[in-house]
């Protein structure tokens, strides 16, 4: 029977344990969960999603005070289309993110940078390609483009030094998406050296329809994209992602031809992750019936998340002074929208609530958006139940190595400690 850890996955001359933790912003994958993966021979991830902010918590850096005192005067606007990036500060804080991760890097795997294109930031492109170049400038090993097509993405960084050096890859969830993207690509001459395939049992933004994710299967789409690229002749790893929950569920795929897999799901109870004790307990608790998909995302995307997220609902009003990550290039956004309806079908109501959509920048920030992968009802099962009600945080070397080494299904169970008195 076997193991993770009888494959290997091959990037360029170099192999590596072919386990990826995905990349969860905003900051719940942290630099310190990347740096297990890789001292451990796999692949880590951070996000650079709200990249000031993250960097406002590590480095005492003030690129959000800032900001928003620049813009303190359009808060009370419903139009947020004069609220831009300073570019250069946004590439200070990719730089100052970035770079410390890497200075601390240890071992034999990699660390890559996740990068939404949906992050629209009121100017697509110049925001994108900054925060792409900051963050090769800082060192990072690979970037993963991801949330969207990226039609243009290689376009943006082509003259970097380290455009053909750093590792690039892109997360789609269709062969079709995958041809478009390697059509637009090709007059560069640059492949991605990978590319996950993220099906729709995976956490937080799907990149399927609201109406017909469930009608798709991961092991369905990867077989697709290996007959396309077989056809093509096109040797890329394929990295299968999304509900692979144990060592087994991995080796499934990597029987197939899969180069490795990415998992997120079981990281988000470790101490690495960036994500509160509290809430992390609300995963942990959570019931199959607790976990949805529904289209309160102002990206368009559906979303799945627990139920019981604090997000779902809230009327707070849009951050975007301070944040303003979702504004497109005219400064919409779609809460903005629904926002602004129903506070003039309100008028003097101090606190309305806003169903259809959600802040997602504030909420995300303060961890009030709890995203979850389908799986996240089975976390109990992973670790002990304390005497005091609540469940036996996990570390990430713990995770890491039960998918690396588990056989049949298993999960190892941690050592028990008893909660603190």
């Amino acid at each position: 029977m076997k193991r993770v850890d009888d494959f290997r996955l091959r990037l360029g001359n170099k192999e590596y344990v072919p386990i990826m933790i995905g990349g969860m912003g905003v900051d719940i994958s942290t630099s310190e969960l990347a740096l297990e993966a890789a001292r451990l021979g796999g692949i880590g991830h951070i996000s650079d999603a709200m990249v000031p902010d993250v960097s406002d918590r590590k480095f005492d850096t003030s690129f959000v005070k800032e900001k928003t005192k620049l813009y303190k005067f359009n808060i009370n606007n419903m139009d947020k289309s004069v609220v831009q990036f300073d570019l250069d500060r946004l590439a200070e804080a990719t730089r100052l993110h970035v770079g410390a991760t890497m200075a601390a890097k240890k071992g034999d795997g990699l660390i890559f940078v996740n990068c939404m294109e949906k992050l629209t930031m009121n100017a697509p492109k110049e925001t994108l390609r900054t925060r792409l170049s900051a963050a090769l400038d800082a060192g990072i090993d690979g970037i993963t483009m991801s949330a969207g097509l990226h039609l243009g993405s290689f376009e943006l960084i082509k003259d970097h030094p380290r455009f053909r050096d750093a590792k690039l890859g892109i997360i789609v969830s269709s062969v079709r998406a995958l041809q478009l993207f390697l059509r637009k690509v090709s007059r560069l001459n640059r492949l991605p050296d990978y590319v996950i395939v993220e099906g729709p049992l995976a956490g937080g933004h799907l990149g399927f329809g609201m109406e017909d994710w469930k009608d798709y299967d991961l092991h369905t789409i990867m077989d697709e994209i290996h007959a396309y690229l077989a056809a093509e002749k096109l040797d890329i790893p394929l990295i299968a992602a999304g509900g692979i929950f144990t060592g087994s569920d991995a080796v499934s795929f990597l029987e197939k031809g899969a180069g490795g897999v990415q998992v997120a799901t079981r990281f988000t109870v470790t101490h690495e992750c960036g994500l509160p004790d509290s809430v992390k307990q609300e995963y942990f608790r959570a019931s199959e019936e607790d976990i949805i998909v529904n289209g309160v995302s102002p990206t368009g995307y559906p979303m799945r998340m627990l139920k019981q997220t604090p997000a779902i609902g809230s009327g707070i009003r849009p951050g975007c002074e301070s944040y303003g990550y979702l504004l497109d290039a005219t400064g919409n956004c779609a809460y903005i929208n629904s926002y602004n309806r129903e506070v003039q079908a309100n008028p003097g109501q101090k606190n309305i609530q806003v169903f259809d959509k959600t802040c997602l920048c504030t909420h995300m920030r303060n961890f009030n958006c709890w995203t979850c992968g389908s799986t996240t009802y089975r976390l109990k099962d992973t670790t002990h139940k304390l005497s005091d009600g609540t469940y036996q945080i996990l570390s990430a070397e713990h995770v890491f190595k039960d998918y690396q080494f588990s056989v049949d299904n298993q999960v190892a169970l941690p050592p028990r400690q008893e909660a603190a008195a």
